[in-house]
């Protein structure tokens, strides 16, 4: 489970900017919130809403950097050659309207949640160069904080849990020691379970490969398979079932089946329309989703899918009965039709603002004010009050026309 993000000089974020998936304590839809083993409160759902080239992509980025910078260099070394998108170069680039910031390093601080304990992982990183770098843990079961290893200029230091491990006098300079852990000492029960939520507990989807996508639509497990089905059937896409042909090459076909007037037929899923071809290589990242409680990072989840689907899926989330295992799902979006009190909490709802030097902001409606310091109400009109710029982040252009001068 995600529990907070932060991150600081990356692309168009300059300062210092939090994601926070803790529930706030409001009085809208408290059945629809995650409530973890010690009692605290989490989000299933949050989307990130502002205008093009706001920096809504750069928040959830920063968080697949992350990931991928702790990810990258244990895929480089075990055989198995099946994760391009891991796999591609990592490119860790501040803030490019600053002199200063240039020159600064990135920050970035995580707090996420395993099944046996919260940890909080501080990385610190100047283009591929570690600064400095903190794990620490806090377990459920005695609820004792201790601090695993920092890392900082002045050396390494392991502690608690960690205090016996042995690593190189010479570690490389690039390679984070999380990662290196997971390569030396990936037996040791608390770097596998660490190393095991950056690589099944968050899931990000559509940063550019379709092949990626394509290929999800092999279910891993029947349980999978089974909701993914159920889905499709359920969002009335006349299709009675799918199978899925391993070709040469590691190459796939997907098999889409259709009964018509009791007359069964199939199509090659390149022949169904581009909106149940998006479906295919979304649905079973849902799906796998809420059988297996991680949290899924889409970006523009509402791209080629109509808004009663996406409001589905959502509320799929919402649904403490169907969301069993805590699986969290945070998206960015262009679409209003959702952006309303019947599907969001307040805390659930974010946006992103670009500042006078091009920085992005980023803030929840929750704890957003108004000019005279009072908060957004929770019956308000949420799509309408953001279309009339009262947000902060006005999801269009300058009016470059004055429409009343016109119809004058």
């Amino acid at each position: 489970m995600l529990c907070q993000f932060t991150v600081k000089n990356f692309k168009s974020i300059r300062d210092e900017m939090t994601f926070d998936m803790q529930a706030a304590a409001i009085s809208e839809h408290e059945d629809r919130v995650i409530k973890d083993r010690d009692g605290e409160l989490y989000l299933p759902v949050s989307a990130i809403y502002g205008p093009n080239g706001g920096g809504k992509s750069n928040v959830l980025e920063a968080l697949h950097i992350l990931a991928a910078k702790v990810l990258r260099p244990l895929y480089a070394t075990d055989d198995n050659n099946d994760r391009p998108f891991q796999m591609r170069k990592i490119l860790i680039e501040p803030f490019a309207f600053g002199e200063k910031e240039k020159e600064a390093p990135t920050e970035f601080e995580l707090f996420f949640r395993t099944k046996t304990a919260e940890y909080r992982y501080i990385l610190t990183v100047k283009k591929d160069i570690v600064l400095y770098e903190r794990l620490d843990r806090v377990k459920f079961d005695t609820g004792r904080r201790s601090a695993l290893f920092e890392r900082s200029s002045e050396g390494i230091e392991l502690k608690g849990a960690f205090a016996r491990l042995k690593i190189s006098d010479e570690l490389s300079e690039t390679l984070t020691l999380l990662s290196y852990l997971g390569i030396t000492h990936k037996k040791n029960e608390v770097v596998n379970d660490i190393l095991n939520w950056f690589e099944y507990g968050i899931d990000f989807l559509n940063y550019g490969n379709p092949i990626q996508e394509l290929g999800m639509a092999i279910a891993t497990s029947e349980d999978v398979k089974t909701l993914f089905l159920e889905m499709i059937q359920e969002m009335d896409l006349d299709i009675a079932n799918f199978r899925v042909e391993e070709k040469e090459n590691e190459r796939i076909e997907v098999y889409t089946m259709h009964i018509v007037d009791d007359y069964e037929f199939e199509l090659n899923l390149s022949e169904e329309s581009s909106g149940t071809k998006k479906l295919f290589g979304l649905l079973p990242f849902i799906a796998n989703s809420l059988v297996s409680g991680t949290t899924l990072v889409i970006d523009e989840l509402d791209a080629k899918i109509h808004p009663v689907l996406l409001r589905h899926i959502i509320m799929m989330f919402n649904n403490m009965k169907i969301n069993q295992h805590g699986a969290q799902l945070i998206f960015t979006s262009h679409d209003l039709s959702t952006m309303n009190s019947e599907v969001f909490r307040r805390d659930e709802i974010w946006f992103v603002a670009k500042g006078n030097r091009q920085n992005s902001k980023l803030y929840s409606l929750v704890e957003f004010k108004n000019e005279k310091g009072a908060s957004v109400r929770k019956d308000a009109k949420f799509d309408k009050q953001y279309l009339e710029g009262k947000y902060g982040a006005d999801p269009y252009l300058r009016k470059i026309i004055d429409w009343g001068k016109v119809n004058a």
